[in-house]
């Protein structure tokens, strides 16, 4: 019997409430998708090349992990309290009807370890699907073909984490109901719909105060933030702690503000004040308002955590991206330092390895430096000299425009490097008939691989050169090895980020859905009254509609102006080391936003709705 009745609650659950089965499902997708990031293209040839950075990004996963599940366990909590509030007149219908209260606690039970099951499946089936994805993603970082990686791999390491993680979570859910119904009396179950929040309106010059010191808070804090730096800020705590603190009082202080004067401002324009159901919605709102302001203090902070992570991350990743671009011109470069005492015939060496350069080779140049003598130049600050047609022909593979100034010349720092890794010459550009004046210093031969198997002509030239090392200081250096010590810190710096920024958006928006969804069950009965009085069935839908949209937007509108002054001070930072693309990180931090956060808000006001039609 206890089981029928448990799946018919929980096919019912599917409808009533679907917001909470959905964060569940997201969770537990987002939790498995950034836990099998091991078993991911990129990470999997990271781990093939022995890059040491792949047991650190494991370990700080782990570590953010264990952040994440708390966060989610009390989200989770969270929203089994308003639902369990929800429900008190059906769980004190069971005792009526003979049910102890032991039998109701192991119905809730057994629905909340169903919800679970059901939410475990369909978010681990979400989860390898959006762990395709992520792979995806990492892969096309690089600037080689390594599609042979993309490929859906389940991990079973990620998705046992996964299972024991929530399982511990929905443990405590079920110990925490049953706990929570047992000590409930039957009066409290039966009559608990029916208790009102009490309105108490604040003076409205008390109002305007908390208002004006609560801009005046937020002020001072973005004066600290922008005038010392994010990094001075946070580094000396007689800094972070006024600008954390005065940041939070602030948009406490706003949203505690905000029952007292909007009333009063609405009620001085009678026009919008009596305006359709506008008495009732505002009065609804305002109650809440009145009452969860610290409700609304934390959201606000979590879309301010997570819009801020989310660009902060996407920005620093795409300053990577160009720094590595700048290193990497050409996909193979191979220093022969002994190029003073011995040349390589790098052309006849490969065919001689059965290595066919016309075949596998799109494009490669072998270049000479040479040692620079003052009395030759007429240039003193320097330590090598390149051939200007030695200069053009790499410039001119590299898209850019040939060498038009002086000649000889210093060659002044370029946008990029010559050559892919790390010359460390300081060069004069000299005519070519002046290199028979001079001595070489090194040879410098570059290449390009032709064909979609770059990396399979990788290694056949890598085990072709190496030999070389045993007489010669022979050093290769590969776009794809630059790319690979790069692509750790890059992976570190997204992921993380987005770990992080989907986690507090999923809160947040949560958060915010389910208080909505509370207060659209608890208007039932009012929206019956407002029928009776006469009205109609479209302005009581739009008010449900409203009261959603301004619990969702204004602390989504203070957040959005957090994140503005932080990214500001993020962006200082990261300057520093590179350029930012504020506007692509602005632009597809707001499609997330778009995506999670106007999710939630759309099924969230299509709930309300449908329990306004249906009062």
């Amino acid at each position: 019997m206890f089981s029928k009745l448990a799946l018919r609650n929980v096919r019912r659950s599917f409808r009533d409430y679907g917001v909470y089965l959905l964060t569940l499902t997201f969770g537990v997708c987002l939790f498995y998708t950034f836990n099998s990031l091991d078993g991911q293209g990129a990470m999997v040839f990271l781990a093939q090349n022995k890059n040491p950075i792949v047991g650190a990004i494991t370990t700080l996963m782990d570590v953010f992990s264990v952040f994440v599940a708390v966060v989610l366990a009390c989200l989770i909590l969270y929203a089994n309290r308003f639902l369990l509030r929800r429900r008190k007149r059906e769980l004190g219908t069971y005792l009526l009807l003979g049910l102890s209260q032991g039998q109701v606690s192991r119905l809730l039970f057994l629905e909340t370890g169903l919800i679970g099951l059901i939410s475990l499946i369909a978010g681990l089936a979400l989860g390898v699907a959006a762990s395709f994805g992520m792979s995806a993603l990492t892969l096309s970082m690089f600037e080689m073909d390594l599609s042979a990686m993309l490929a859906v791999n389940f991990s079973p390491r990620a998705a046992v984490k996964t299972a024991v993680y929530f399982g511990v979570i929905f443990l405590l859910v079920m110990a925490l109901s049953g706990v929570q119904v047992s000590k409930a009396k039957l009066i409290d179950l039966i009559h608990g719909e029916r208790k009102n929040e009490i309105l108490k309106p604040r003076p409205l010059g008390v109002a305007v105060f908390q208002f004006v010191l609560g801009v005046i808070c937020l002020l001072a804090a973005y004066a600290i933030l922008l005038i010392f730096g994010m990094a001075l800020s946070i580094a000396v705590p007689f800094l972070c702690f006024p600008m954390l603190g005065l940041g939070t009082l602030g948009t406490l202080l706003i949203f505690r503000s905000l029952s007292g004067f909007v009333m009063k401002f609405v009620q001085g324009h009678p026009a919008l004040y009596f305006k359709n159901l506008n008495v009732f919605t505002l009065r609804q709102w305002i109650s809440k308002v009145h009452t969860t302001y610290l409700a609304q203090t934390v959201v606000c902070i979590l879309l301010l955590l997570a819009i801020g992570i989310t660009a902060s991350s996407l920005g620093l990743n795409s300053t990577l991206s160009a720094m590595t671009d700048g290193e990497a011109p050409f996909d193979i470069t191979v220093q022969n330092q002994s190029g003073d005492t011995e040349l390589i015939d790098f052309d006849a060496l490969l065919r001689e390895g059965g290595f066919d350069p016309d075949e596998k080779l799109a494009w490669s140049h072998d270049t000479l430096f040479y040692y620079n003598e003052k009395e030759v130049t007429g240039i003193e600050d320097a330590s090598g000299a390149i051939k200007v047609s030695d200069l053009d022909a790499l410039l001119a593979r590299q898209g850019k425009s040939t060498y038009s100034g002086p000649l000889p010349a210093l060659l002044e720092t370029l946008e990029d490097q010559l050559t892919t890794g790390n010359l460390s010459l300081r060069c004069v550009v000299i005519p070519d008939d002046m290199a028979q004046q001079l001595e070489v210093r090194r040879q410098v031969w570059s290449a390009d691989y032709a064909g979609e198997n770059k990396g399979e002509t990788e290694t056949q030239l890598i085990r072709l050169i190496t030999p070389l090392r045993e007489r010669l200081s022979v050093r290769p250096e590969t776009r794809l090895s630059i790319y690979g010590d790069m692509m750790g810190s890059k992976i570190l710096a997204l992921f993380l980020g987005l770990y992080l920024g989907f986690t507090f958006l999923l809160a947040a928006a949560a958060v915010l859905a389910l208080q909505q969804l509370s207060q659209g069950a608890d208007n039932t009965g009012r929206y019956a009254v407002l029928r009776r009085l006469g009205a109609e069935e479209k302005q009581v839908k739009r008010s449900a509609t409203q009261q959603v949209a301004l619990a969702f937007l204004l602390p989504l509108a203070l957040a959005l102006v957090h994140s503005a002054v932080g990214m500001k001070a993020a962006n200082d930072i990261i300057f520093t080391v590179g350029k930012v693309d504020s506007a692509a990180s602005a632009a597809v931090t707001a499609g997330v936003i778009l995506a999670v956060y106007g999710g939630y808000f759309l099924a969230t006001a299509l709930a309300c709705r449908r329990m306004a039609r249906n009062a």
